[in-house]
């Protein structure tokens, strides 16, 4: 076990990386961020910040002899940096694990090849390729970049076949994954944790809202069946042991007509997993340490019905922030902003969570204090 007065890395910057700064911090360790932005979230609160490129191989020299073990707070970290320095410290997770699910071509093929249902999709790399795949996937579809796309980013759906020919000269004829788009009873996701043991805890379902392809809300308890949320846990465990993972990440679900189909793995914490901050007795960010240092996983138990909403640099307007006095005056809500510099529409900025008796009631509340910062109440 690597114990408290040690010194951890992180890779990346961002809020991810802030609030396991912040676990770290205050479980005693000290913390490296490398980041290139000399003005990133984490680096701002860290130990020591490493202003680098990721692929600088003096900075991470430096880096690896410097920490104990190193994690990522994001997934396009390049694998072959990860290796580096395995070769150096522990990495979790593996740089193996990580080159999979950062590249949607061999994530959605992973996942096929261990029986893991998934929407109906089709490999891109090529305008014969698309023709094809738009005859075996159906239509409406969309065309997902492989690499680099999230929030919604590098994703354009596709109707007909002239949004076909329209949608690969938007992604500008990278690789992709065209999908089936499937009619949704909802969206669901499992956030866990694996030891390098084995062992495993999950934290409890959440129900996913999203809005212009940007987590909106998370509600938990999620509102599916018991044996819903047991198969999407049990899927979730299913492929973090098929990966061989170790650390925290999230695998998101369809619920189509149903039935549980995987969307993407996230190998890092998880913004649907950020409830956990106020309303689990273990955040997933303290278990991102805990994991990282093969200390034992902490209890995942929820203490309380949670509605968490996302913040949105939209809500910044010329540049000045949201009076939040009507939100910090309810006594149930927890007000989470990331230290960002610069707001931007679809940047999220921070996050709040509202503990309920309820998860109904949670969610009403939360989208009323919604309503308020935006001014439409």
């Amino acid at each position: 076990m690597i114990l408290p007065g040690t010194t951890l890395g992180v890779l990346g910057g961002g809020q991810l990386g802030r609030m396991f700064t912040a676990a770290a911090l205050t479980m005693g360790y000290e913390v490296i961020v490398l980041d290139p932005d000399p003005q990133s979230p984490a680096g701002r609160i860290a130990s020591a910040h490493i202003a680098a490129d990721y692929s600088d191989a003096e900075a991470l020299d430096s880096f690896a002899r410097r920490c104990a073990a190193i994690t990522t707070e994001f997934e396009n970290v390049p694998a072959a940096t990860l290796e580096t320095l395995a070769r150096r410290c522990i990495v979790r997770p593996g740089a193996k694990a990580v080159a999979i699910v950062q590249d949607r071509i061999l994530e959605k093929t992973f996942l096929r090849d261990h029986g893991f249902a998934t929407a109906p999709f089709a490999i891109v790399r090529n305008a014969v390729d698309l023709s094809a795949a738009l005859g075996n996937v159906g239509l409406p579809a969309i065309l997902k970049v492989a690499r680099l796309g999230y929030d919604g980013k590098g994703q354009v759906r596709i109707d007909n076949a002239d949004d076909a020919l329209r949608a690969w000269d938007a992604v500008k004829h990278a690789p992709c994954v065209l999908e089936r788009l499937l009619p949704l009873d909802s969206e669901v996701s499992v956030v866990l944790a694996r030891g390098a043991d084995g062992t495993i805890a999950c934290w409890p379902v959440g129900e996913n809202k999203h809005r212009n392809g940007i987590l909106d809300v998370t509600l938990v308890p999620a509102r599916v069946g018991t044996n819903v949320a047991r198969e999407a846990e049990t899927l979730a465990q299913q492929i973090a042991m098929k990966l061989d993972y170790v650390g925290v990440m999230a695998v998101e679900f369809f619920l189509s007509h149903g039935v549980l189909r995987v969307n993407e793995i996230a190998p890092r914490p998880h913004n649907s997993g950020h409830f956990t901050l106020d309303a689990c007795i273990t955040s997933q960010f303290e278990q991102q340490v805990r994991a990282l240092c093969g200390l034992p996983l902490g209890e995942t138990r929820l203490l309380s019905p949670v509605a968490m909403v996302n913040l949105l640099g939209d809500l910044w307007r010329e540049g000045r922030a949201p009076s939040w006095s009507s939100l910090l005056a309810q006594p149930n809500v927890k007000l989470h902003l990331y230290g960002k510099r610069q707001a931007r529409p679809g940047r999220k900025m921070g996050h709040y969570s509202v503990l309920a008796p309820t998860a109904e009631q949670a969610l009403t509340q939360a989208q009323a204090i919604q309503q308020t910062l935006a001014g439409k109440i």
